[in-house]
């Protein structure tokens, strides 16, 4: 695999564990916090754990939401957005004051509301992945697999063809977006997900 991944560094996110996973998948890690290095990748990937709100400001102070939105709207460029980084995908958030998102995906970001006295919040550990039909990133992964959560709030998107995939959580939640053939967001962390995580990697990065 020749990929090389721009991973987004704004402050809010794990970075050496995304590096390594994209690194173990056999594919280049290019670690960038300014608009310029994410062009040295041929894909985007976007981690983050922390509020919507504190993130969207961090990112707009390095200058970098109309660059990833351009690269990603306009020219195509494979797009992963991780945990917060999918949410950050949405039309706006509501952790932090209501916050504008990338607007990659319409939807918006609103906190997790237990459907049982002993549901707890946040949602953290193992859960399924439910997904329909064959899409490419879930390629050798069945669905109803679990991988790793760590999360508060959840996409609510508004065009049901973006749910990509859910989990069986506070009555259900969209766990994975598409937003175009290679535009994807997952809630849980697959770089914390064993296996499974490095196949849905694998498949990202050969977009």
């Amino acid at each position: 695999m020749s990929r090389r991944a721009a991973i987004v560094d704004y402050g809010l996110c794990n970075i050496d564990s995304v590096v390594r996973a994209v690194e173990e998948c056999g594919a280049e890690a290019v670690v960038t916090s300014e608009p310029a290095g994410l062009a040295r990748g041929s894909c985007v990937i976007l981690p983050g754990v922390g509020a919507f709100g504190d993130a969207m400001t961090l990112l707009e102070q390095r200058g970098l939401v109309d660059p990833l939105r351009e690269l990603v709207l306009e020219q195509g460029v494979p797009f992963l957005g991780i945990c917060l980084g999918m949410q950050l995908m949405g039309t706006r958030g509501e952790e932090g004051g209501d916050r504008k998102g990338l607007g990659l995906v319409p939807g918006v970001v609103t906190r997790l509301v237990p459907d049982a006295a002993d549901t707890r919040i946040p949602h953290i550990g193992w859960n399924e992945v439910h997904y329909a039909g064959a899409p490419s990133l879930f390629t050798g992964i069945p669905s109803g697999k679990d991988f790793y959560f760590v999360h508060s709030y959840h996409f609510r998107t508004e065009q049901p063809a973006a749910s990509l995939g859910r989990t069986p959580y506070c009555g259900g939640f969209t766990s994975v977006v598409q937003g175009g053939p290679a535009m994807f967001g997952v809630q849980f962390h697959p770089e914390k997900s064993q296996r499974v995580g490095k196949q849905l990697l694998k498949n990202f990065l050969e977009h």
